[in-house]
């Protein structure tokens, strides 16, 4: 429901948008020896003032005339994930940190040359987003961007639908690599790491029969263990882009970059207390291992969606 109280929030707040908006511009960064033509701000909106629950959002200003250019909200995935932490800090926007971890660059590829970005920490309990009361965290669901993305964006349809005269302008929506179905990402995950040959065939027959309906987040004993040997087998590959150098700053191990999962907990990318509409579509990355391809392939003929371009800037999109 936090999606849901920002929006109320944002419209219903009577402090002056205006001041709230120069309290919260950033002036620089850590570590940002350089000046940027655009505005960018940080900071809390509180969406429940009874349990203290605050969401934690930082928007991007496009480069050149922003009010023209549209708006992309940007949730991370997780369980759990921290939208600053992974889409602010490491994808899409112009700010990027050095492997020092002492300054920042800026990214020539951002996003913010073609749009304003808003990158949001959803829901409490995920990166800087929090609440007052322990009960908010407890009761956080296992949301992934597959469930409430769609569903923010139908609720959005509907409400075009019932308010006519102002309707809000979206354009779609895109879920990348996300967690949809065990069955379907466990056996594109195997099968794409065998086409690849970075696993064996008795590695690959054996993950197949013991992962089978397993749960990708929490598999059975038998499952884990093969997937271990499908991790070793594979060696040192970043798994977000197996052909690219693995990050080996900062004394990663190799087990701990094959449970990716278990280091995000530790430096807290990702929280382990957190556990469709008219305008969808859905894209995978091609050189990625985690929730692959071939993945995305079976999801969507599961889903019997229709392609509408077979590939679009190097993404497969459905409808």
């Amino acid at each position: 429901m936090e999606l849901r109280e920002l929006f109320n929030s944002l419209t219903l707040s009577d402090s002056d948008p205006i001041t709230q908006q120069q309290l919260d511009q950033v002036s620089s960064l850590p570590g940002q020896s350089f000046n940027v033509d655009f505005a960018h701000y940080a900071g809390y909106v509180t969406v429940n003032e009874q349990s203290g629950r605050a969401l934690f959002y930082w928007p991007t200003q496009a480069t050149e005339d922003p009010a023209s250019k549209p708006l992309v909200l940007w949730l991370n995935e997780g369980p759990g994930c921290s939208s600053i932490a992974f889409g602010m800090a490491e994808e899409v926007v112009p700010f990027h940190v050095n492997k020092d971890g002492k300054f920042v660059y800026l990214n020539p590829y951002s996003w913010n040359t073609v749009a304003n970005l808003l990158f949001l920490d959803s829901p409490v309990g995920v990166g800087y987003s929090y609440s007052n009361t322990a009960e908010d965290i407890r009761s956080n669901d296992d949301k992934r961007t597959w469930h409430y993305v769609p569903q923010l964006s139908q609720a959005i349809v509907r409400y075009n639908k019932a308010n006519t005269g102002r309707p809000i302008n979206i354009k779609g929506y895109m879920v990348g690599n996300a967690l949809t179905d065990d069955y379907s990402d466990h056996v594109g995950l195997f099968q794409f790491m065998w086409a690849a040959g970075m696993i064996s065939d008795q590695t690959y027959n054996k993950a197949n029969e013991l992962c089978d309906k397993e749960s990708f987040i929490h598999p059975s004993p038998e499952c884990e263990r093969i997937t271990d040997i499908a991790y070793d087998e594979m060696g040192d590959i970043d798994a977000y882009s197996i052909f690219t150098s693995t990050c080996t700053g900062n004394g990663v191990t190799k087990r701990l970059r094959r449970k990716w999962h278990v280091v995000n907990n530790l430096i807290l990318l990702c929280s382990s207390v957190v556990g469709t509409g008219d305008v969808p579509a859905r894209f995978s990355y091609i050189c990625a291992r985690l929730i692959p391809t071939a993945s995305t392939r079976y999801i969507i003929d599961a889903l019997n969606l229709t392609t509408i371009s077979p590939w679009l800037l190097g993404m497969k999109m459905a409808r």
